[in-house]
């Protein structure tokens, strides 16, 4: 057996395992994109409701934007249509 065999299997290995993790980020990321664009375009202003949201979002990052889009926006559309 060549003795380059076995770094080939570990560099495969740190590869797929930080390319997985890159890939979380990325989709983390858009996800908190996506609703702090979201909250801020479509939230109404009154009652505080937006202010507070935003910095749910903006906090918790990819847990807070996934709060928002999941709990929020549907009850937001129910709401007011948009």
């Amino acid at each position: 057996m060549s003795p380059a065999l076995p770094l080939l299997g570990i560099g495969l290995f740190y590869l797929l395992f930080f390319g997985f993790f890159f890939l979380v980020a990325i989709g983390g990321t858009a996800v908190w994109i996506l609703a702090l664009i979201s909250c801020v375009k479509h939230e109404s202003a009154n009652d505080n409701t937006k202010i507070v949201w935003v910095l749910v979002i903006v906090f918790l990052h990819f847990l807070g934007g996934l709060i928002y889009l999941l709990v929020r926006r549907p009850q937001r559309i129910r709401e007011l249509g948009h």
